[in-house]
């Protein structure tokens, strides 16, 4: 008897271990049985603020009422954000994505301003776009760089950008949309200064601020929100990528979540919910990105 009892318990674990590695829900199926929706999200800027709000957290709170779930947020780390959704911890490499370590899931989406970039696509299936992007090279005011004279032509404009940067500090952060090896940084002469995996995206302007270096890489929705915050203290020296896009993450076997998201999204902006919801942490994208929020929903 004790035997059979042990081996019980012990099938028992097995089956709580493989579900606590996939995570309890699937696709949308799934995610209405359990009757809760887990939201993944990094502090970043206004579209998680660290606080139970921001852009995509109201955002994602709506596709969980259009849903008729429970609407659940769990904060990540940019270091553990992929495997918290797919169950595989995973890096830049080259232009490809590396899977590293498996991890317990512990989410259904990821959404905080997540920059739709090829090695990601390996790892994660995106919405439809949901925000414009971009990366900039911020500089404190008091620094020599120079915000360089728009020519209407993004690829001179980076590359006026760029022909600053020899010998200069620049702060960068790997496997974000600030990972210097996605620009080609090196080929600048900058002195690229990595900073630790811990470090926040919207702690890059505070350390240039302490003197950490002349200048950092940071993506445009926290270059806006830093304008505001820190008026007079820093400037937008020009782009160092091309235009980017952000979207909300999904495991690669979740289509149906992703496809009624995305249908979501299309009612949302049609009805005017998005762009009123984007004026509210975002105010100034319009001045910059008017074509994206005016376009019509695909």
């Amino acid at each position: 008897m004790a035997h059979h009892f042990f081996f019980r318990l012990l099938l028992l674990f097995l089956i709580f271990a493989m579900l606590g590695s996939t995570g309890w829900t699937h696709d949308l199926a799934d995610i209405k049985k359990a009757g809760v929706l887990r939201h993944l999200a990094i502090p970043y800027a206004n579209f998680y603020t660290g606080r139970e709000d921001g852009l995509d957290v109201e955002m994602i709170k709506g596709f969980a009422e259009a849903l008729g779930v429970r609407y659940k947020l769990i904060e990540t780390s940019w270091k553990d954000v992929f495997g918290d959704l797919t169950g595989h911890n995973a890096r830049r490499e080259g232009k490809n994505a590396k899977l590293l370590d498996k991890v317990p899931v512990r989410g259904d989406l990821v959404a905080n301003g997540m920059t739709i970039l090829g090695w990601r696509t390996q790892v994660v299936n995106f919405s439809e776009p949901t925000f414009p992007s971009g990366v900039w090279l911020i500089a404190r005011a008091d620094s020599p760089l120079t915000p360089i004279t728009p020519t209407g032509k993004l690829k001179e404009d980076i590359k006026q950008v760029k022909t600053q940067l020899h010998n200069h500090g620049v702060l960068a952060l790997a496997n974000t949309c600030l990972d210097p090896g996605l620009y080609n940084m090196n080929a600048t002469g900058a002195d690229i200064r990595l900073q630790p995996k811990e470090r926040k995206l919207n702690e890059m302007v505070p350390a240039i601020l302490n003197n950490d270096a002349d200048s950092t890489l940071l993506d445009v929705p926290d270059a806006l929100i830093a304008l505001e915050r820190w008026p007079g203290q820093i400037k937008v020296i020009g782009p160092i990528s091309d235009a980017q896009l952000m979207g909300v993450a999904f495991r690669k076997d979740t289509p149906k979540l992703r496809e009624a998201f995305n249908t979501y999204f299309k009612r949302i902006r049609t009805d005017g919910t998005y762009n009123r919801l984007v004026k509210k942490y975002y105010p100034a994208v319009f001045r910059y990105s008017a074509d994206f929020f005016t376009q019509p929903a695909q």
